[in-house]
């Protein structure tokens, strides 16, 4: 369900990225539904009608869940299960879930736990509806406000504590960044959309067993591997968190120790789904978020993925890396410093190596400088 649209994103194209993240959560989508309103209502998000509408398709469809791609009040996630009689979330709390399946580390799963309660902590009241029902009737007077202020009692020290402990973990991680600085070892970041490859260029470069699956959020745990470079040296390779649109504050507050690997990296590779339809819409939201993380003037490299599933400029399948080139040709208009790999084939990644090290310094006359090698430069 989609409320209002996006200056960048189509309705459809957003709620068709809502439809995978569900699909990836276990569910079943039956419909998709849009209304379009000059801003929310403070009732339910959408309009009485919409309401009335959902309701009689609940009859047809038989569905249990709406979900809707904006995220909703405390107030308006209440109105809305009262007046539906079905379970309604939001798209926080939809991307909260597939993280707290996909974390499999220690330090993942604490920062997980720790958005999950935050999100929380403002709904707690609705938990406790049924016994204000029962307001004034005998023996019902007080529990339901004792309890809920229990509940956020409980809550508040768990997130202390989780923050204590996420906070050990990133004194952790800074005294590793800072052997790491000692050893005068670079260090490259992977960043990209979720979904766009960058756990399969990692096990590409590196050889590392990571999981590489065809969903959203595949991956979700820092993963660092030693990649050796054709000159010689070598540096290491981090993935991180995959980006998305709307991407919940909690998550990104609670994947703060993550995210610092980003601002300590030497060079960003900044991976793209060249096949997707909104390749550019999507390249744009890592660009937006980097920027709110303080790091757009970062140097990155960015590499347009999965040149296998496209099509050279006589219209038939890419064959092999004597293609690449002309390919290459024809999608500078958008990204004219762009790298074009198959991470899946291999096809490219030499050319990855040279722009890698021409952007450390390792090689002053590195054959990618013919090829048009720019690192965006610091505004």
């Amino acid at each position: 369900m989609k409320g209002r649209g996006n200056s960048r994103w189509t309705s459809e194209r957003s709620l068709e990225e809502l439809a995978q993240l569900a699909l990836t959560a276990g569910a079943n989508v039956v419909g998709r539904c849009v209304q379009r309103l000059g801003r929310p209502t403070s009732a339910y998000y959408v309009g009485r009608g919409k309401v009335q509408e959902l309701a009689s398709l609940r009859h047809r469809l038989g569905y249990s869940t709406i979900i809707f791609d904006e995220e909703l009040s405390p107030s308006q996630q209440r109105n809305l299960e009262d007046a539906l009689e079905v379970k309604v979330l939001d798209r926080t709390a939809l991307i909260l879930d597939i993280f707290a399946q996909h974390a499999r580390t220690r330090e993942g799963a604490l920062q997980v736990e720790l958005a999950q309660h935050e999100y929380l902590l403002p709904r707690l009241a609705g938990q406790w509806t049924h016994l204000e029902r029962l307001e004034g009737a005998i023996g019902t007077r007080g529990p339901g406000e004792t309890q809920l202020e229990t509940d956020r009692r409980l809550i508040r020290r768990k997130i202390q504590h989780l923050k204590r402990q996420l906070e050990e973990v990133r004194r952790q991680r800074a005294l590793y960044r800072r052997r790491r600085a000692r050893q005068r070892v670079s260090v490259i970041s992977l960043v990209g959309y979720t979904n766009a490859g960058k756990s399969t260029l990692m096990r590409a470069l590196s050889g590392a067993d990571v999981l590489v699956e065809d969903k959203l959020f595949a991956t979700l745990d820092p993963v660092t591997r030693r990649v050796a470079l054709p000159h010689g040296g070598a540096f290491l390779l981090t993935d991180t968190v995959g980006f998305i649109q709307n991407l919940p504050t909690q998550l990104v507050a609670a994947f703060r120790a993550t995210l610092e690997e980003l601002s300590e990296a030497s060079l960003l590779l900044h991976v793209v789904d060249i096949t997707h339809p909104d390749a550019a819409e999507q390249a744009q939201t890592v660009e937006d978020t980097l920027a709110d993380l303080g790091l757009a003037d970062k140097p990155y490299i960015t590499v347009l993925n999965k040149a296998d599933l496209i099509c050279g400029p006589d219209g038939l399948p890419i064959e092999g890396l004597e293609s690449l080139g002309d390919v290459r040709a024809s999608l500078r208009y958008w990204r004219p410093d762009a790298v074009l790999v198959s991470a899946v084939k291999g096809w490219g990644l030499t050319d990855l190596l040279g722009h890698i090290e021409a952007a450390l310094g390792l090689e002053e006359e590195s054959e990618a400088a013919s090829w048009g090698y720019r690192v965006r430069p610091a505004s």
